[in-house]
């Protein structure tokens, strides 16, 4: 699903991005609930931010990355955490493009999305490369998504991969 997002796109930078677990719903500008083999994920769009609710028998999680306010934990560039029976692992890095293969990259990343049945984009008025899109699937009993937040002004891209799961069992020795 591709949207326009109804805010002015303000003039934020990939290193302004912080990283949460855990809180609470934020308003969110575009919204697509998804139900994936028994588990309830909501990916929201923030702004030039996301956040994902991920409801399972097993419990609850809550991911946002995001331009908090307050916030002292900027954006890892990884993080393994046991939540319960779960295990998340969260990965974000920062592709710095040129002019001409941002706007590339954004088309195609944009297309990919709006075409994906588990996809959400949305675009900013007035900056047809300014965009964060999701796209969520299950795999192996485990939820995974990714997002893109494009800063075109600064021709930067933040890709974040997460996964849920139940924990696995370390396998026995020989």
């Amino acid at each position: 699903m591709l949207t326009t997002l109804k805010t002015v796109y303000s003039d934020t930078r990939a290193s302004d991005l912080a990283w949460a677990l855990g809180r609470e719903p934020l308003p969110a500008l575009a919204v697509l609930d998804l139900e994936l083999s028994g588990a309830k994920l909501q990916l929201r769009l923030l702004g030039a931010s996301h956040q994902v609710l991920l409801e399972e028998e097993q419990g609850s999680c809550s991911e946002t990355v995001a331009c908090m306010p307050g916030s002292s934990t900027p954006l890892p560039l990884g993080v393994a955490k046991r939540l319960g029976e779960w295990e998340y692992e969260f990965a974000a890095r920062v592709e710095t493009l040129s002019r001409g293969s941002f706007a590339g990259r954004a088309q195609e990343l944009l297309a990919l999305v709006a075409d994906h049945p588990n996809g959400l984009a949305g675009t900013f008025p007035g900056s047809p490369h300014a965009f964060t899109a999701m796209i969520a699937q299950r795999c192996e009993g485990q939820v995974r998504w990714r997002t893109w937040h494009a800063y075109p002004q600064e021709g930067q891209l933040v890709v974040t991969r997460t996964r849920v799961g139940v924990r696995m069992a370390a396998p026995v020795g020989h």
